[in-house]
């Protein structure tokens, strides 16, 4: 459970170029991340990471409420399809709340949740029997947000320091979450690298890809509202 490169200036969003390491939550990672994770990642983390320095031009991102969800949805399979719909965003105000909530919902084959925050950053979590597999799309999140810190915490990766200079980023958890769907680890790490997608963009996108386009798109308006 283990990516290119692009760069754009948007505004109120950290600019950033990032590829992703494996691991797994609930049933041991596959890989684990080293204890450094900013500062000479190639030495450090034996293959698992590929570090991309920030574009020089990159702005700064301010946060004016930190901890705010934009949005959570679930997806499942019913009778043979795919569904999907919103969740309260007060459910990912803990990591396991959040798991909580996906495994009560009955499904086929397992159930699946996405959550954005703040513009910034979403985390997609997997739920299939015991097994929990996470992925977050940008590490550095989690000095600032508590959401990012919890997966990073379940992970057993360590925290950016709070203010901590970061001309690094990556993504990560379990770059192999939606491979046995049809999106490979290569593919999950483009779009969280692709600078011009939103949380929303990024998840739409992965949701299409892996065929339920249509249903997340619905539970991703009826989450963001008009």
């Amino acid at each position: 459970m283990s990516m290119p490169c692009a760069a754009a200036s948007m505004p109120d969003r950290r600019k950033q170029c990032v590829i992703g390491h494996a691991g797994r939550a609930g049933i041991g990672p596959r890989h684990r991340c080293p204890a450094a994770l900013i500062g000479d990642l190639t030495a450090e983390a034996g293959g698992h990471l590929t570090a991309f320095h920030r574009a020089e031009h990159a702005g700064e991102m301010t946060m004016a409420d930190v901890g705010e969800t934009d949005f959570a949805v679930i997806v499942f399979r019913e009778e043979d399809q795919w569904e999907a719909d919103a969740l309260p965003a007060v459910v990912t105000a803990d990591l396991d709340d959040f798991v909580q909530a996906l495994r009560r919902q009955p499904s086929m084959g397992g159930t699946i949740g996405f959550a954005g925050v703040d513009d910034f950053f979403f985390v997609a979590v997997r739920v299939l029997g015991d097994d929990v597999s996470l992925f977050l799309s940008d590490l550095t999140a989690a000095a600032d947000y508590p959401l990012a810190r919890q997966v990073l915490q379940a992970l057993d990766i360590p925290v950016p320091a709070d203010g901590e200079e970061l001309d690094q980023v990556l993504p990560a958890g379990d770059m192999s979450i939606f491979a046995d769907l049809g999106l490979d680890e290569m593919e999950l790490g483009a779009i969280s690298a692709d600078l011009d997608l939103y949380p929303e963009d990024a998840v739409a996108h992965i949701a299409e890809r892996l065929r339920f386009g249509d249903v997340v798109e619905r539970a991703l308006d009826i989450a963001l509202g008009p």
